[in-house]
């Protein structure tokens, strides 16, 4: 760590950050959470050796330990910010570091974790899968006959995927006899089976990482994909259960701009990196002012696309507030109107 302190910062810098270090090292040994930051480091190390554009991101990158071990390019001493965003006292909560891979390039790294830990000791995490409304009324329809036209306005009388309240007035709009005994036992058998677990998936990214033997605390299987091996259990279990779990994502925007990379170093001679990118090109702004962003991490969801012609941000410090102000706490909060 230290290393990489005296790599980022000259010496008059260093000992200006030295007392924040010192206190994040000591907030980190007390919570007995080096482990965590050090295996992290270890797989981006992997990546970074072997060319593999990658990036931590999140509250991560308030954690000047995180830039000094090169998990993140964020110098959190510049913009000021603070490490009990990332982690706190006053939240008995694990750290959680979530590194981006280029989406063609990420099972190397899971293969690395894999091999260095084996296969005893490291599986992928499950998620599973709850019936909600729709798949509930979906799946009992179809047990007790429905044909699929039916089956297909029995959906369209719920809202949303994530509605979990079933109105009989819903479906008289969609043509049902709600009073019918074989569509109120339909509507019966549904409420019941709201909650329960339908399908185990494969998380994202999430691996565990056990001392001992993984199949001495939880069942593993064999994953779809050849080379992989799951867990059975959720990963809200394993949170509760103090499992550490890290995260290893992919993000297909990685890959496009190594690809880019490649390019302009061919045609151009010029050797770029993500920290070597000019974050003041006014052009750039213009497209962003201008809701430019199909592809673009971060800001190019519907509400986000939405915001920028309104916001029209400057630098970087406004691509900052757009991300954090289009979120549902400031929204509900009627906080982005008065902000605009």
């Amino acid at each position: 760590m230290w290393r990489g302190a005296k790599k980022l910062f000259n010496t008059e810098e260093l000992e200006k950050h030295r007392p924040t270090i010192e206190m994040e090292l000591d907030f980190i040994q007390r919570k007995n959470y080096a482990s965590y930051f050090l295996t992290v480091h270890d797989y981006v190390r992997f990546a970074r050796e072997r060319g593999i554009l990658c990036q931590g991101r999140g509250s991560a990158a308030n954690s000047i330990v995180c830039y000094c071990l090169e998990i993140t390019s964020v110098n959190p001493t510049k913009i000021k910010l603070l490490f009990a965003r990332f982690m706190s006292d006053a939240r008995d909560e694990p750290p959680d570091i979530d590194v981006d891979f280029e989406h063609e390039r990420r099972e190397e790294v899971i293969q690395y974790i894999y091999e260095k830990y084996g296969r005893d000791r490291a599986a992928i995490v499950a998620t599973v899968t709850q019936e909600r409304v729709k798949g509930a009324l979906r799946d009992v329809g179809k047990a007790m006959g429905l044909s699929m036209d039916s089956l297909n306005r029995l959906s369209q009388a719920i809202g949303s995927h994530w509605d979990n309240s079933v109105e009989p007035a819903r479906f008289k709009e969609q043509g049902f006899h709600v009073e019918d005994p074989h569509f109120r036992q339909i509507l019966t058998l549904a409420e019941q089976l709201i909650g329960f677990p339908r399908q185990l998936g494969q998380h994202t990214g999430g691996f565990v990482i056990t001392q001992g033997k993984i199949h001495e605390l939880c069942p593993i299987i064999p994953a779809r994909m050849e080379g992989r091996t799951n867990l059975e259990w959720n990963k809200d279990d394993l949170e509760a259960l103090g499992f550490l779990k890290v995260d290893v994502l992919g993000l297909g925007m990685l890959t496009c701009i190594r690809k880019g990379f490649d390019l302009i170093k061919k045609h151009y001679g010029r050797k770029l990196e993500l920290t070597s990118i000019d974050a003041t090109d006014e052009k750039v702004y213009e497209m962003i002012s201008s809701a430019d962003t199909v592809g673009v991490f971060q800001i190019e969801s519907r509400a986000q696309m939405s915001m920028l012609p309104r916001l029209r941000p400057k630098d970087f410090y406004d691509l900052d507030i757009e991300v954090a102000i289009v979120r549902p706490g400031p929204i509900q909060g009627d906080m982005v109107h008065p902000y605009l």
